[in-house]
């Protein structure tokens, strides 16, 4: 939350079998350069450690955010096709040990 208690961002996720699923990662628009998804992403990760989880999967549509989880060591699974406007869905997986 900011200063006047507005939400900045949130993330949406489940663990199960060892895995993390991550469904939704939000940050505001005019926050979305200061680090928060980040944040949110690793903090999602180290309880899914916590909870004995090692490995983590998560899709973003091509017009969304796909480069953002690669640079957190995220790496393409698969593609599904079709989306409306042209867009794609990226699947993506990243190991959470070591």
């Amino acid at each position: 939350m900011d200063e006047e208690g507005e939400l900045i961002g949130g993330l949406s996720a489940w663990t199960w079998g060892g895995l993390l699923g991550i469904e939704m990662l939000w940050v505001r628009e005019e926050s979305r350069r200061d680090g928060w998804g980040s944040r949110l992403l690793s903090a999602a990760e180290e309880a899914a450690r916590e909870r004995g989880c090692d490995r983590a999967c998560v899709s973003s549509f091509t017009f969304q955010a796909p480069a953002f989880y690669q640079g957190h060591g995220y790496v393409e699974t698969g593609r599904t096709l079709g989306i409306p406007g042209g867009a794609e869905d990226v699947h993506m997986f990243k190991s959470l040990s070591g």
